[in-house]
């Protein structure tokens, strides 16, 4: 009996400690997982975090040449130019057959040509803005200066024309020719405009080119004119479409 107790006893302690052993290694490897689990998520939102950090400073590293670039083609159009430019006379107010306007006829077909080519601009402007609103006075008044074979003045010297080839000059018709002002700035600037092309356009009520090319020629006598154009000052007001093809194909037969 006593040595079936011992047997009993030693076995029931082998079973003991086999079970606290097992216990044990059951506890640590669950605890292991978990720590894991911990580190991965925080490797990943480390990762991720750095990732977008540095696609941030990549996207400014690139950015940074690109607008450079875009400054520097900005600064050499600048200093180049157009070889182009187009000077104009235009008026507002009360005009015939279209009423009272806020854009005049010949700067709406000043800025075709401008879209077209990508001239320069340079707008007559009186210095002394004395023509009147409506339309029977502006015409007493251009009748009159006509008369005296006046030269009024414009307000802003023009831009040195050594750097242009073609120049575009437009003007309305007024009594069957150029507003005087027109001729102010053809004398004021004739050794400028000598040895350019010039080509003439008008706007008008009826009277189409009214011998532009020739008064220009005759104004100008050491340039070479070009061939004009005359758009009516209801088309370049009401048919634009219409106004902006012509003046294409225009510019493309120079």
């Amino acid at each position: 009996m006593k040595k079936s107790r011992k047997l009993s006893a030693i076995i029931l302690s082998m079973l003991m400690i086999f079970s606290l052993a097992g216990c044990g290694s059951s506890s640590g490897s669950t605890a292991d997982i978990g720590m894991e689990n911990k580190e991965s998520e925080s490797v990943s939102e480390q990762i991720d975090a750095g990732e977008s950090a540095e696609g941030s400073n990549d996207n400014v590293t690139q950015s940074e040449p690109d607008t450079q670039d875009t400054e520097s083609a900005a600064e050499d159009r600048t200093e180049s130019g157009s070889d182009i430019l187009v000077v104009y006379f235009s008026r507002t107010g009360e005009q015939y057959s279209v009423g009272v306007i806020d854009k005049g006829n010949t700067e709406i077909v000043a800025d075709m040509i401008i879209d077209e080519t990508g001239a320069d601009r340079f707008e007559i402007v009186p210095a002394d803005d004395y023509y009147p609103y409506t339309y029977a006075e502006l015409t007493d008044i251009a009748k009159q200066e006509q008369s005296e074979n006046a030269r009024p003045a414009y307000a802003e010297e023009a831009p040195n024309l050594s750097q242009y080839s073609t120049i575009y000059i437009g003007a309305p018709v007024w009594w069957g020719d150029w507003p005087m002002i027109c001729y102010t700035f053809f004398e004021n600037n004739a050794d400028g405009l000598a040895g350019k092309t010039l080509i003439p356009f008008s706007t008008h009520a009826g009277s189409g080119l009214s011998g532009f090319d020739n008064k220009l020629a005759a104004a100008c006598p050491n340039s070479t004119i070009g061939t004009g154009l005359a758009v009516s000052g209801s088309d370049a007001q009401n048919n634009q479409d219409s106004v902006r093809s012509t003046v294409h194909d225009w510019i493309l037969g120079q």
